[in-house]
């Protein structure tokens, strides 16, 4: 049994999906990195909420 040979497309869309796969790893890396620095930083704190008196 033989398997028959891959078509172009196939070869195209591959490459194609590739490209695209690594470009969303990059895209998930960079908002993973800008988060860790913007925790990482000294100020950080949460905002603080002020309350009203008389409601």
């Amino acid at each position: 049994m033989s398997f028959r040979e891959e078509h172009e497309l196939h070869k195209r869309r591959f490459g194609r999906n590739l490209g695209l796969g690594l470009v969303l790893a990059g895209f998930v890396v960079l908002v993973f990195g800008l988060t860790i620095a913007k925790v990482a930083n000294e100020n950080f704190a949460l905002p603080q909420t002020t309350q009203q008196k008389g409601d």
